[in-house]
């Protein structure tokens, strides 16, 4: 079995994973503070819950957007896991030609995406990922990585009106129960679920034409995946696992 760590601004996903089954996963706060000792203690946790021991984990793969967690996260690996893990990044194999000005630039997360993406959906395909930011990433009908957007996501939206507009509350982000909000919280809610399904929706068209392809597979995956895309009329599926599914799909390729 093997762990597949995705490293996002908000959380940590970690995922065991026995061949092609997603046996289990687990999410943690994303904290740069926390020491190995800590992230250890907290993956043998895991480990622990659903009876399975160190040595059962024959590798460790990891995509990162956060930097700061690395050194801790790699060393609590090393020491709890006793295994060096793989990270994504230079050097890794993923069978995906990038057309970006600077292939480097391009995230982790972004590139697990993709790959996980062709191999389950086929190509073209467009893919949102709503996290911290929403990315979106157009693959051609060759299998090549074009680009994309960044954008901020809803909770970045929400959180900036409720610290810059003095009498703005800080609300839950879910639908309301209609577009036309009735309360200051309610019409919050409509602009971020309402707001954000529709950005989804136009940027999506536009990547549409410039890919030609009209008629391409549109992915969501992400914290707020299932939530939007209740709401857009090109999102056609919702898929909680893209990312975990990459890094399983990249470990194979590699090792």
């Amino acid at each position: 079995m093997i762990l597949a760590i995705d490293v996002g601004n908000t959380q940590i996903v970690v995922a065991l994973f026995d061949g092609d089954e997603l046996k289990n996963s687990w999410r943690i706060s994303t904290d740069k503070n926390k020491s190995s000792d800590e992230l250890g203690m907290v993956m043998m946790q895991m480990l622990q819950f659903s009876s399975i021991s160190k040595e059962d984990i024959e590798d460790v793969i990891i995509s990162s957007v956060v930097p700061p967690v690395m050194h801790s996260l790699t060393n609590a690996i090393k020491r709890y896991i006793g295994c060096a893990p793989l990270v994504v990044g230079a050097g890794i194999k993923t069978g995906l030609n990038i057309r970006y000005d600077n292939p480097r630039e391009v995230g982790a997360d972004r590139i697990v995406n993709a790959v996980g993406a062709i191999h389950k959906y086929g190509t073209p395909v467009v893919i949102v990922d709503f996290g911290t930011a929403n990315t979106y990433c157009a693959i051609n009908k060759e299998g090549e990585y074009l680009g994309g957007i960044i954008t901020a996501g809803v909770k970045i939206s929400m959180d900036a009106l409720f610290e810059r507009a003095a009498k703005l509350p800080k609300v839950e982000i879910v639908k309301p129960s209609g577009v036309i909000g009735k309360n200051t919280v309610s019409a919050m809610q409509a602009g971020a679920i309402y707001g954000q399904a529709g950005q989804v929706d136009r940027i999506v068209k536009e990547i549409k034409k410039e890919l030609d392809a009209p008629d391409c597979r549109v992915i969501a995956t992400g914290g707020f995946a299932s939530l939007i895309a209740a709401e857009s009329q090109e999102i056609d599926t919702v898929d909680k696992t893209l990312t975990l599914d990459g890094l399983n799909l990249i470990y194979k390729k590699n090792k």
